[in-house]
C-alpha cells in the first residue's frame, strides 16, 4: 500500500502538481511527499523511491510453528493451581518446553495480540 502511494507521489510530481497539492491528493504528509521527491532525485532509481528501507531491530523469535504452539498453549487447560494462562506462565511454559531459549512476557503478549488471542477468554 505504500509503495502505491509513493507511486502516486511521483507520478503527480512528474507532471508538475505543486508538493501541497500532491500530499492532499493522495492523502499523505508534505514531509512525505518531500521525502520520496528526493530519494528519487539523488538515485534515480525507481525502485529505491518505491521500496522501504529495511527496519532496525531484533527480528521476531516467532516462526509459524512456535506461533501455532503459542495459540493452542494459551486456549489450553491452565495449569494446576492456577485459574487461567498468565502471560509469565505462557512465557515460562515456552522455555520450559525448549520452544524458545528465552523470551518475555511482553513479548508472548505482543504475538498473542497479532493473532487475536487472548488466554484469559
Amino acid at each position: 500500500m505504500r509503495s502505491l502511494k509513493r507511486a502516486q507521489v511521483l507520478l503527480a510530481l512528474h507532471q508538475g502538481h505543486p508538493a501541497a497539492q500532491v500530499a492532499a491528493q493522495v492523502g499523505v504528509s508534505l514531509a512525505t511527499v518531500y521525502n520520496v521527491g528526493n530519494r528519487y532525485r539523488q538515485s534515480g532509481q525507481l525502485s529505491d523511491a518505491l521500496q522501504e528501507k529495511p527496519r532496525p531491530g531484533q527480528p521476531s523469535k516467532f516462526n509459524q510453528a512456535t506461533q501455532a504452539q503459542l495459540t493452542t498453549l494459551a486456549c489450553s487447560q491452565a495449569p494446576p493451581g492456577h485459574s487461567r494462562w498468565t502471560l509469565r506462565l505462557l512465557a515460562d511454559k515456552l522455555v520450559e518446553l525448549r520452544l524458545l531459549d528465552a523470551i518475555s512476557h511482553q513479548a508472548v503478549g505482543e504475538q498473542l495480540k497479532k493473532t487475536c488471542s487472548n488466554p484469559s477468554e
